[in-house]
């Protein structure tokens, strides 16, 4: 490939609406131009990376038994009904009739697909195990996408189906799948990803991880500890908390006039937000009921446990004057039965704290649930804190960072399968549900992350197994009869020896060709220009500015080919080894 026939333009400005640095790069430097919200095209050169991402993930598939489909990314809604989420899961499915007044879905994720595929090829236990995957376009009408190709609405994913006749025959095959994903991430560069504990959320099953990112401008929270090897989604990571008891105090109904935040009711009290109580409330999507949670003052709701705990969708509530609450005075003592009510893990044992009174403009001191409520059941529904004890260790060591989601796994169990009554008969004749397994890398979103992780004020560092080009000829000077010459000769005989090479030839001043070389971001850079050929030399250099050294003409060629083979090298040792 020549610059000069390169689709998609290069530029030095920043676009105003991009909010992180691989975005920006990504525009600037012609890999994506942005079609509708969170819909982009893409660029030959993002479309080399992203095929080169599949390569690696189609080859890591095939290598633990995978066998690749293709499922469409229009689907009957009569699929989704069977599994119940055509009515169970949110606006981020997009829903539509055709001409013929059927109804439809694009396909966010194709779980309900996989098992109408096998449901009839697999109606014997000797048909199992086995993992079906494909690489598809997916449609998810995210509420608000962001950050590039980060967070998208239209998207390419692998996503792939494991099918087992026993729990202990899934985990064999999931930890063989968890191998195979961390090599996945290795080989692609970025061996700094980490696997943490996860919600399972729509997908549903038992066991769940993600791989992130960590980057400090990731969506998620990852909880980590400093004394173990404990790592969680914020979503999954369990609260532990050691409240101090304090001493038993009467129970009074004190006026707090305009006091309806837990801060404004301490300090007009004069008491520790450790020793009150909030209220956060929420409404069943299904048929409005109220929902109302309450954590310690200076704790968080975690909305997905407290979801999970609910077993359906909730969103923030609207009080109505009619409903039984008292905005700003919510109390757990002499609630209205209207609600459903969910005491957190943070207020456990506390003899005295401050709670709403459920009376306009009052509060209780002294409350202590045990006494007051008697029989009390407390769940954990709150977020995790920085310094946090561990769940694992138990130490107080818990560390909050951000992360970009790049992979996930899934044990399904027969969610799918039971709910689409795909059965097979066992050896001994008898009818069963096989148990799943999901397993899925959005590939636009890693070479997004991979940008994100790798990159300089200048553009992207592409990992060399990963990047649209491995080598990128700069011919300084096109109107100079012998840098044209050697800058040819290079370029022809490493297309001959299957370097993947970009070349620019066009007659631009130099500033403006490397900074068009380090937005196309190649890991190595021959730069061929008359000052250097005086000196029968040309300059060889890497795109992380880690080598740069000057090479006689006539060792260049093998000089690239050893770099390009050390630089293979240096990805492939942190790649772990099948056993």
């Amino acid at each position: 490939m020549k610059v000069s026939k390169l689709v998609g333009s290069r530029f030095k400005e920043k676009p105003a609406d991009c909010v992180i640095d691989s975005h920006a790069l990504m525009v600037r430097g012609g890999y994506m131009k942005y079609v509708g919200n969170g819909i982009f095209s893409e660029f030959p050169t993002l479309r080399k990376i992203t095929a080169k991402i599949e390569n690696i993930i189609r080859s890591e598939m095939d290598a633990i038994d995978g066998q690749e489909v293709l499922f469409p990314v229009v689907l009957p809604a009569d699929l989704w009904e069977e599994s119940g989420r055509y009515d169970s899961v949110g606006s981020e499915l997009l829903r539509f009739t055709d001409r013929n007044n059927a109804k439809h879905v694009l396909g966010m994720t194709h779980e309900e697909a996989a098992v109408h595929l096998v449901r009839e090829y697999a109606q014997t236990y000797t048909k199992y195990p086995f993992m079906i995957y494909q690489v598809q376009r997916k449609f998810r009408d995210e509420a608000r996408p962001r950050a590039g190709m980060i967070r998208v609405r239209e998207f390419t994913m692998k996503d792939a189906y494991s099918f087992h006749t026993s729990q202990e025959d899934l985990e064999r095959y999931y930890a063989i799948a968890y191998k195979a994903y961390n090599r996945i991430f290795q080989r692609a560069g970025i061996p700094e990803v980490v696997t943490v504990a996860s919600d399972s959320g729509m997908m549903g099953g038992s066991l769940s991880h993600e791989y992130m990112l960590l980057t400090p401008v990731g969506e998620d929270s990852i909880v980590l500890c400093n004394e173990c090897d404990f790592r969680a989604n914020m979503e999954a990571a369990k609260t532990i908390v050691e409240n101090q008891p304090g001493q038993a105090e009467d129970l009074e109904c004190i006026e707090t006039p305009d006091c309806k935040t837990i801060e404004d009711v301490c300090g007009f009290l004069k008491s520790d937000v450790e020793t009150s109580c909030k209220a956060v409330v929420y409404q069943k999507n299904s048929d409005d009921t109220y929902v109302v949670a309450f954590v310690r003052g200076d704790y968080e709701i975690n909305e997905t446990k407290l979801r999970n705990l609910v077993g359906e969708e909730i969103h923030p509530a609207d009080i109505t004057e009619d409903c039984g609450l008292v905005a700003g005075y919510i109390g757990p003592y002499q609630i209205t039965d209207k609600a459903e009510v969910y005491l957190d893990v943070s207020l456990k044992g506390i003899r005295s704290m401050v709670a709403g009174a459920n009376k306009e403009g009052y509060h209780y001191k002294g409350l202590n649930l045990e006494r007051e409520l008697g029989e009390v059941t407390y769940h954990d529904i709150s977020k995790i804190r920085e310094g946090g004890i561990c769940p694992c260790c138990g130490k107080p060591a818990i560390t909050i960072k951000r992360g970009i989601e790049v992979g996930n796994i899934f044990q399904l169990g027969t969610k799918y399968t039971k709910s689409m009554n795909m059965q097979y008969t066992d050896e001994n004749g008898e009818l069963q549900y096989p148990i799943m397994g999901c397993y899925g890398i959005g590939v636009g979103r890693l070479a997004a992350s991979i940008c994100e992780a790798k990159h300089d004020e200048y553009g992207p560092i592409w990992p060399i197994s990963i990047a649209p080009w491995e080598v990128e000829v700069c011919c300084l000077r096109v109107d100079d009869e012998e840098t044209k010459k050697v800058s040819d000769e290079m370029y022809q005989k490493l297309l001959q020896a299957g370097v993947d090479v970009i070349y620019d030839d066009r007659d631009v001043r130099p500033g403006a060709m490397f900074s068009d070389a380090d937005l196309i971001g190649a890991p190595i850079r021959v730069v061929v220009s008359p000052r250097n050929l005086k000196e029968s030399c040309i300059e060889l250099a890497t795109r992380d500015k880690s080598y740069k050294e000057m090479v006689p003409v006539e060792e260049a060629f093998d000089a690239v080919l050893k770099l390009k083979q050390q630089l293979f090298d240096d990805i492939n040792a942190k790649v772990e080894a099948y056993e």
